[in-house]
């Protein structure tokens, strides 16, 4: 599934930018729809995945991963030997007839919940939701980059996962996907059946020992750590820079210019 922690895709599902619906501001189990479709995409896409044993069977758990298509956020539930969580662009619960139905029913099948765009207290509300998951226990997905490379590399990690870890306790962790971009470029309509996709789980994370989540420095360590596990699973190249839309108007450019915080 950082201003607040920003983890989240740009025109696809949302991971932490974005205000909570009302109807689904609490935290939900996965039911029979999700392990249905789940072990369907098993049998469809046959994803390789490695590391599976290193994931906590129970308790909170948050996977923060390298994002580089939309399917990213099917991937992971495919994947994980556990239900996973993430928040979702509030649009694809909203559409309407048969259309609108199906793509509802899937979004809520594959653990989806939505949630409304937005930075500021928005996403900071957001938080709150991925929060409320982990106290019962379960798992998130997040993206540190916040939104997809563009170009394959692996971009700077903002704070908003290492955050919320630090303030939940929950162990983090990293997720290399790999030639998901392949199976669904940008701009695709449908996703193809190959290459097979790679889905790797590293060793969790404890970021506690950075410190506390008030501290900046903390927050950037363990954003740090998150990011470098990231890269030794996904084996991208680093892009060194954070993965911004380009500015528009001069005071987004000296907003960006400027030293702060990226969440």
């Amino acid at each position: 599934m950082t201003s607040a922690p920003s983890s989240s895709p740009e025109s696809d599902t949302e991971t932490t930018s974005a205000e909570p619906e009302e109807a689904s501001a609490a935290p939900r189990h996965a039911g029979a729809t999700y392990r249905i479709g789940r072990s369907l995409a098993r049998m469809l896409y046959r994803p390789r995945v490695e590391g599976r044993e290193k994931v906590p069977t129970d308790g909170p758990v948050i996977f923060a991963s390298n994002h580089l298509s939309f399917i990213d956020s099917i991937a992971i539930p495919v994947a994980a030997p556990r239900p996973v969580h993430f928040l979702a662009k509030s649009t694809y619960f909203e559409g309407t007839g048969f259309r609108g139905a199906m793509m509802r029913r899937f979004f809520q099948s594959i653990g989806a919940i939505p949630v409304r765009r937005g930075a500021g207290q928005a996403a900071l509300n957001a938080l709150d939701q991925q929060r409320m998951l982990l106290d019962e226990g379960l798992s998130v997905a997040l993206y540190p980059e916040g939104t997809r490379s563009s170009d394959g590399r692996l971009y700077k990690g903002r704070t908003g996962v290492a955050f919320l870890a630090l303030q939940s306790g929950a162990p983090v962790v990293p997720v290399g996907l790999i030639d998901t971009d392949k199976v669904m470029p940008r701009g695709a309509k449908m996703p193809s059946m190959r290459p097979r996709i790679t889905v790797r789980f590293g060793d969790p994370i404890d970021v506690s020992v950075h410190g506390p989540a008030s501290s900046g420095k903390a927050r950037r360590l363990a954003t740090d750590e998150i990011m470098s596990a990231i890269h030794a699973l996904s084996g991208q190249e680093l892009a060194g820079v954070y993965n911004e839309p380009p500015a528009q108007g001069a005071l987004e450019k000296i907003k960006q210019a400027l030293p702060h915080e990226r969440r």
